[in-house]
């Protein structure tokens, strides 16, 4: 009897999760958190989330939104990522979406907000708070406008949230013209922000949901597997190269190594670290789409420059100054990005690349103190006088050497050491470098200073 009863217990349970399986739901949605900072690093986040959402036929993607917005070119690319997803998209607005938010949250297809949220105040601004010129106005106005016209939104409402010099007294919503008395910022010299209550009575909005269940239940997904995404390491690390000081670093630790290694024969050190800061730097703002085909052309016209004044032109003069300056112009404009945006990313720019030039400047000298005292510095120059118990001398009573010819025995930057005749003398060159075990020539002997060159 107890045989028997464990069978049926099997049985049931057995039944009970096939049944389980037939109707458990695979539906997916995908829960994005887009909060505190709109910056560059996001949009690239948010094309990854949504291009996932696409090949896993992921049901929904709700963007959980709570910023005061950030800058206008990275949330206007999430706007463009966001118009172009095959998978719906809900903006929950979880507290506020200002500024490039409301940009944001306008571009998904549905809006939903919590008890006591608000959506608007998207006029640029700088740190100050001073308001932005026409230009970046007006582009902001007519993106904010279009976004709404494509998701069926009230446009002078969107077009209030951005420019203050508007005004209306009539929307039109669902064909019926209703008057506006409650909201300030359909006056002349008020901008709009929305409440809840606002947002929903003007379709602005489409529900009230207080949390993630209470919408799903709305959007009748309650069933769904809820997958939360954040930023990986790889868009972490993208956000850290854009900022526009580390940006300026590299960019310009990268322009000094190069630089450098244009002094010196071959490839070396300099030169492989300069290069793998432009690359990390150039890089990184392809990403974010900062970098335009124009700025590059400018950063590789000033290296031009510079690589005809060390190969070509002896000295350092016009050419050199020129490519420096080429390539700073450059820097600067590969921390703007291609549309109108505000003065304070124009000034923050700047002052990236301010610091960026003053701490790598720092950072040579230092570097330079440091390796002037290593042995390998001292062995690479020979700086040092050699006493004459080493078998060195001075160039004294060496006049009758001039002509002769001898071997580097160390490298001639432009000084070093050289044997002429079995004798170690130190000697400097007319201004070229001389590598080790090459022959050189003696041109001339002055008390103790004695002229080679290479001898051809």
């Amino acid at each position: 009897m107890i045989k028997k009863n464990k069978h049926i217990i099997f049985i049931i349970i057995f039944y009970s999760l096939f049944v389980e399986s037939l109707f458990s739901s695979d539906t997916i949605v995908y829960r994005v958190p887009i909060q505190g900072v709109i910056d560059l690093g996001l949009p690239t986040y948010i094309e990854r989330i949504i291009n996932e959402a696409e090949s896993n036929q992921a049901e929904a993607i709700i963007f959980d939104i709570d910023t005061f917005g950030g800058r206008v070119d990275a949330a206007t690319q999430i706007k463009d990522a966001i118009l172009d997803s095959d998978v719906p998209t809900i903006a929950f607005i979880n507290r506020r979406a200002i500024s490039a938010g409301a940009l944001i949250s306008l571009s998904c297809e549905k809006i939903y907000m919590t008890g006591g949220a608000t959506i608007g105040a998207a006029t640029a601004v700088d740190m100050s708070g001073n308001k932005a010129s026409e230009k970046v106005i007006s582009y902001m106005r007519e993106e904010m406008a279009s976004t709404a016209e494509n998701r069926n939104r009230n446009t002078d409402i969107a077009k209030c949230m951005v420019d203050e010099d508007l005004s209306f007294t009539y929307v039109i919503i669902d064909n019926d013209s209703i008057e506006v008395t409650d909201l300030e910022g359909r006056k002349e010299g008020k901008l709009i922000t929305l409440t809840t209550e606002q947002a929903l009575k003007y379709k602005m909005a489409d529900g009230l949901a207080e949390d993630l269940d209470e919408l799903l239940s709305l959007l009748e997904l309650s069933g769904a597997e809820v997958k939360t995404f954040y930023e990986n390491w790889s868009e972490n690390l993208v956000r850290f190269l854009t900022n526009p000081v580390v940006a300026s670093l590299l960019t310009t630790f990268g322009f000094l190594g190069i630089l450098f290694e244009l002094q010196s024969p071959g490839w070396g050190i300099p030169g492989t670290f300069g290069a793998v800061c432009l690359t990390l730097s150039l890089s990184a703002s392809v990403i974010v789409k900062l970098a335009t085909k124009s700025d590059l052309l400018i950063v590789f016209f000033g290296l031009s420059l510079l690589m005809v004044e060390a190969f070509l032109i002896p000295g350092f003069g016009i050419a050199g100054l020129a490519g420096i300056g080429v390539i700073l112009w450059g820097l600067y404009m590969l921390l703007l990005p291609d549309v109108p945006v505000s003065q304070e990313i124009y000034d923050s720019a700047m002052t990236g690349l301010t610091i960026g030039l003053i701490g790598a400047i720092i950072a040579v000298i230092l570097l330079f103190r440091m390796m002037t005292k290593t042995k390998f510095w001292i062995k690479l120059t020979s700086p040092g006088i050699e006493s004459s118990e080493e078998g060195y001398n001075t160039s004294l009573g060496l006049e009758n050497l001039i002509g002769e010819t001898g071997v580097a025995t160390s490298d001639l930057r432009p000084s070093g050491w050289v044997l002429v005749n079995n004798e170690k003398i130190f000697v400097v060159t007319e201004g070229e470098f001389v590598d080790k075990d090459q022959e050189i020539k003696i041109l001339s002997v002055d008390g103790n200073r004695v002229v080679v060159r290479i001898n051809n």
